[in-house]
C-alpha cells in the first residue's frame, strides 16, 4: 500500500537529562543526535508497519538535508522533497527529563517555507498510485506553510485519495474554527486528548462525536487509557498497550502509521486501534522518534 506523508523532515537533538535543568548552569544530560519531524517519524514507522511511505517534505541544500534524505532512501521511504536554497533544514532539541517526558524546542527552518508551488511541483509524482494521504498538522498550524497543506488535500480529494490529519500540537491551535475548516471533509482526524480537548473544549474521547459534521471518524489516543474511535456508528475503545515510558516522542506518529496500515489492510476498527496502540507503546520504550534501522523491513 502506498500511503503519501505530507509534513516536515528535520533533525533531532535529544538531550536526557538526570535532573531538572538548571538555569544559567550545567545540567548532565546523554545527547544524541537522530532523524525527527512528525512527517519522517510517521513515514519511518509506516514503513516499519509495511507500507510504502512517500514524503513530501521540504528541506534545506545542506548537509542535514543530504544527510535525510539518504537515511530514508536507505530505510525504505521515497523522498519528494522540494529543496530551499536559503534555509536551513529543520532541527528540534527535544530535552527529555527522567520521567520519559518530553519539552520541544523546534526551528521548522525549511519547513515553514513549504508552498503550494511544492505541491504543485512534487506532489503529482508523489500522488501516483496512492492509496492515502496523510498531513501532519504542524503544516496547516503554522501561517506560512498552510497554504501547501490546504494545496495537498485538495489535490488528494482531486485525484481521489483518502485522507487523514493529525493536529500534532495543541498549544498552536489558537483559532479552532479554522482549524476545522481547514479540515473540512478529511476522512479521518488523529487528535490526542489535549488536541481534541482544543478542538471541542473536551478531552473526553465522547467529545469527537462533535466534529463528525467536519471529518468521516476521528481516532483519539489517550495515553494510558489506550485509544478510542468515533464514527456515525459510535465509539469503540481498546486500552493501551504496557510498556515502559523512556521516551514519548513520536508516540503520535507512530500510533497513525499503526493505525493507517491496518486500516487500508481492511481490517476491523478495533484491530486498527490495536496497531495502533501496538506501535505507540513500541516507541514510547526507547529513545528517539523513529523505528531501528535494523527493525524495518528488507
Amino acid at each position: 500500500m502506498r500511503i503519501v506523508v505530507v509534513g516536515d523532515a528535520g533533525l533531532d537533538v535529544v538531550a536526557r537529562h538526570e535532573g531538572p535543568l538548571v538555569h544559567g548552569g550545567d545540567t548532565r544530560a546523554q545527547v544524541g543526535l537522530t532523524g525527527g519531524g512528525a512527517g519522517a517519524n510517521t513515514a519511518l514507522w509506516l514503513r516499519a508497519a509495511g507500507a510504502d511511505p512517500v514524503l513530501l517534505a521540504r528541506v534545506g541544500e545542506d548537509p542535514g538535508g543530504r544527510l535525510l534524505r539518504t537515511e530514508l532512501e536507505a530505510a525504505g521511504v521515497t523522498c519528494a522533497f522540494a529543496v530551499d536554497a536559503d534555509a536551513a533544514t529543520c532541527c528540534v532539541v527535544v530535552l527529555v527529563d527522567p520521567d520519559g517526558q518530553r519539552t520541544m524546542l523546534p526551528d521548522r527552518g525549511a519547513n515553514k517555507h513549504f508552498s503550494p508551488a511544492d505541491v504543485d511541483t512534487v506532489g503529482p509524482r508523489a500522488l501516483a498510485g496512492a492509496d492515502h494521504l496523510h498531513l501532519s498538522g504542524y503544516v496547516l498550524l503554522d501561517p506560512s506553510s498552510r497554504p501547501a497543506g490546504l494545496a495537498a488535500l485538495e489535490a488528494a480529494r482531486a485525484a481521489g485519495v483518502p485522507t487523514s490529519v493529525d493536529p500534532q500540537a495543541a498549544a498552536l491551535i489558537t483559532d479552532p474554527d479554522r482549524f476545522l475548516a481547514d479540515v473540512r471533509g478529511v476522512d479521518l482526524l488523529l487528535p490526542n486528548a489535549a488536541e481534541l480537548a482544543a478542538l471541542t473544549g473536551s478531552g473526553d474521547p465522547a467529545a469527537a462525536g462533535e466534529l463528525l459534521g467536519h471529518v468521516g471518524a476521528v481516532a483519539v489516543t489517550t495515553g494510558l487509557d489506550g485509544a478510542a474511535w468515533v464514527d456515525a456508528d459510535g465509539m469503540r475503545t481498546v486500552p493501551a498497550q504496557p510498556a515502559p515510558c523512556v521516551d514519548s516522542t513520536g508516540a503520535g506518529d507512530a500510533f497513525n502509521a499503526g493505525l493507517l496500515t491496518a486500516r487500508l489492510r481492511g481490517e476491523p476498527v478495533r484491530d486498527c486501534l490495536t496497531a495502533g496502540v501496538q506501535l505507540g507503546a513500541q516507541v514510547v520504550s526507547q529513545v528517539g522518534a523513529q523505528p531501528a534501522p535494523g527493525s524495518l523491513p528488507v
